[in-house]
């Protein structure tokens, strides 16, 4: 992987956030990805989302696996806590790094293969231990960097770029998650940026797993127009479960309005927030209902974007385990280790 440095400078009038930062200082490196690729999208939209809630760059560590989609970190949030690891190992490197220390913002990056195919396992647990992270796969149903085989989440009625036709059904890792216990699901589009930031803001601010799957096209091997994965597919058959945006917690702003109305909304920026007050439809609190809704988009051939389901009572892997609220790097070596006494008497409670 080449590390290509950006320019230091830039201009003394760039927009400043509450910490006084830019958005330049939430980028990375120059991106190495081909030209056009959907996964520099999905980076711009992580940047905007950090750089908008102003979250300082010591408090996020972003991890990886492997892939084109894993070595996006390197591309955004240049500043942070990093961590490429082996092929499909994401999860447990974030859960080892999580419950050393709880304070920090857990993203992690992954893509179709390293989450679907050889990091199916990890993926399953770390979603049933509801770890505090948010997880992002890079969803193009093919891998990029072994000249463009299909993945597991690739539809089957999705050919290769050669006309070669997929025998297999996919992976839809938004049913698993919401199967396996994640308490926020997502799904969003690298090409929607007005609905992907928001959605990577709420998930940042979720206690407990979000999940995002974000459909990226994959520029080189499956964007022809028989792919279910490729921009014009996409934008042609995505179906928005609801408009969406994202208030930051702060002090608390109330309205009224009636379904099926809009309503603008003063933010504490000062900026106004239209609303809009669905009658009916989707319900993202109900597990049962977002799979169905899921479920009857495919058969239609659409793809169901935006919140798809929410949990707002979950209880996250550190309140699960009792865990000190301390992080575990900042415990002293004498609570670590209190003697062979205490050991005792926890082996003597699994006797």
């Amino acid at each position: 992987m080449s590390y290509i440095s950006k320019p230091i400078a830039h201009h003394p009038a760039l927009p400043r956030n509450e910490l006084g930062l830019t958005r330049r200082e939430y980028e990375g490196s120059m991106s190495t990805l081909c030209a056009g690729c959907g996964h520099d999208s999905i980076t711009a939209a992580i940047i905007e989302a950090c750089y908008e809630l102003s979250i300082p760059a010591h408090r996020i560590a972003k991890l990886s696996g492997i892939g084109c989609s894993s070595k996006a970190p390197t591309y955004f949030l240049g500043k942070s806590h990093g961590f490429n690891s082996v092929h499909g190992r994401m999860p447990s490197v974030t859960t080892g790094a999580n419950m050393a220390n709880r304070d920090l913002v857990y993203i992690g990056v992954s893509g179709d293969g390293d989450t679907a195919s050889i990091g199916f396992g990890q993926f399953a647990h770390v979603v049933r231990r509801r770890l505090n992270m948010t997880y992002i796969v890079m969803n193009n149903g093919c891998y990029g960097l072994t000249k463009g085989q299909f993945s597991a989440t690739n539809d089957r009625a999705s050919p290769s770029k050669k006309g070669e036709a997929n025998p297999f059904d996919p992976i839809d890792l938004c049913q698993t998650a919401i199967q396996l216990g994640a308490g926020f699901v997502g799904r969003s589009f690298s090409g929607d940026k007005q609905q992907l930031i928001p959605l990577i803001k709420a998930a940042i601010g979720y206690n407990g797993f979000s999940f995002l799957d974000v459909i990226s096209p994959c520029v080189t091997f499956n964007n022809h127009p028989q792919s279910t994965k490729s921009f014009d597919y996409v934008r042609a058959h995505n179906q928005v479960m609801g408009p969406l945006d994202f208030v930051d917690e702060k002090e608390e702003i109330t309205t009224e309005y009636a379904e099926g109305t809009s309503a603008a909304v003063t933010l504490h920026d000062g900026s106004k927030l239209m609303l809009h007050k669905l009658d009916g439809g989707h319900d993202p609190r109900d597990p049962d209902a977002a799979i169905n809704t899921i479920r009857q988009n495919a058969k239609r051939g659409e793809i169901a974007t935006g919140l798809l389901y929410v949990n707002e009572e979950q209880v996250d892997l550190h309140d699960a385990l009792g865990s000190v609220a301390r992080p575990l790097n900042e415990v002293p070596i004498a609570e670590l280790c209190p003697g062979s006494k205490a050991l005792e008497g926890i082996n003597a409670r699994l006797r």
